[in-house]
């Protein structure tokens, strides 16, 4: 992460970037990426280590513990 933002600014990339990657709106149950990532993101904003790593990198740690 090369300048600083906002927790806002995290959120919404980390979400927009979940949407993306996932490929859906929805997981294979019915329920909600979007809403998922509202609660997800600001966790890992909290943690100062996962926050520098960036919303992508982050998103894409959570979303490789789908399925399992």
């Amino acid at each position: 992460m090369t300048e600083a933002m906002t927790q806002e600014e995290f959120c919404a990339r980390f979400k927009a970037h979940m949407l993306n990657v996932a490929g859906s709106t929805t997981f294979e149950d019915g329920g909600s990426i979007a809403d998922y990532a509202d609660i997800t993101a600001p966790t890992y904003w909290d943690d100062p280590v996962l926050r520098k790593e960036g919303p992508e990198m982050s998103a894409e740690a959570d979303i490789s513990y789908w399925g399992e």
